[in-house]
């Protein structure tokens, strides 16, 4: 059985960090590209951050390029996204998404609010 959950999520203030954590199980871990999207009240989900199956590519949106790291570790089965200085206006519910080949695995999603 197919599981992606995400930890991490909770209350920060704004210009505050948080890492998140996303768990994996149930398929090959290591051979899929894996991302962390958000989805804000209101808004369409969007990609925020990419790491390719050896992590050997990253890839940002760029509105969070240079505050945002994503990370894996394959020993594990976990993909992390640490997030600094955090804005209001990034509060939403962070997806983790598994993907490889034909397959699209999604975890339920953990909410952060940014708010003092």
């Amino acid at each position: 059985q197919v599981q992606l959950v995400e930890s991490g999520g909770g209350l920060v203030q704004p210009g505050g960090s948080l890492r998140l954590s996303c768990a994996a199980s149930g398929f090959s871990f290591s051979r899929y590209v894996m991302n962390w999207y958000r989805q804000a009240p209101g808004k369409e989900r969007e990609l925020v951050a990419t790491i390719t199956s050896t992590a050997g590519c990253l890839n940002y949106a760029d509105s969070v390029k240079g505050r945002f790291t994503i990370a894996r570790d394959n020993a594990k089965n976990t993909v992390y996204l640490q997030r600094e200085s955090l804005k209001p206006e990034e509060t939403a519910v962070y997806f983790c998404n598994a993907r490889g080949g034909a397959m699209d695995y999604w975890g339920k999603g953990t909410l952060v609010t940014v708010s003092s």
